[in-house]
């Protein structure tokens, strides 16, 4: 399966959780001694910082491979700009979650 290739159109939680743990992935691919597909858990609750060590490099991937996925319909840097620095370092992957399905929605609704 290619993780940038859509689950589903729908705008659900668990479809969009399965594409971004896809773009995680990929993301995580050069730390691949560090991180093995199997071994990784990306859920809710997991966090970009402290459980996925991710660096802002890693976040400017991610923000390509999101709009790669999903175009103009989900602005990942706007979504960051309204957050403060701690807010940011605790990010999890849930609130990217809701963010994204939040945006589908909203642009189905035209």
């Amino acid at each position: 399966m290619n993780p940038i290739q859509p689950t589903s159109e729908r705008a659900d939680e668990e479809a969009v959780l399965a594409d971004i743990r896809g773009m995680l992935l990929i993301v995580l691919e050069e730390y691949d001694e560090e991180y093995g597909e199997e071994d990784l858990e990306i859920g809710m609750t997991t966090t970009f910082n402290r459980d996925l060590e991710l660096e802002s490099i890693d976040l400017v991937t991610l923000a390509g491979l999101l709009d790669q996925r999903y175009a103009d319909r989900v602005n990942f840097a706007e979504f960051l700009a309204g957050m403060d620095f701690d807010e940011i370092i605790e990010l999890t992957v849930g609130r990217l979650v809701e963010h994204v399905v939040q945006s589908l929605k909203a642009a189905e609704a035209g």
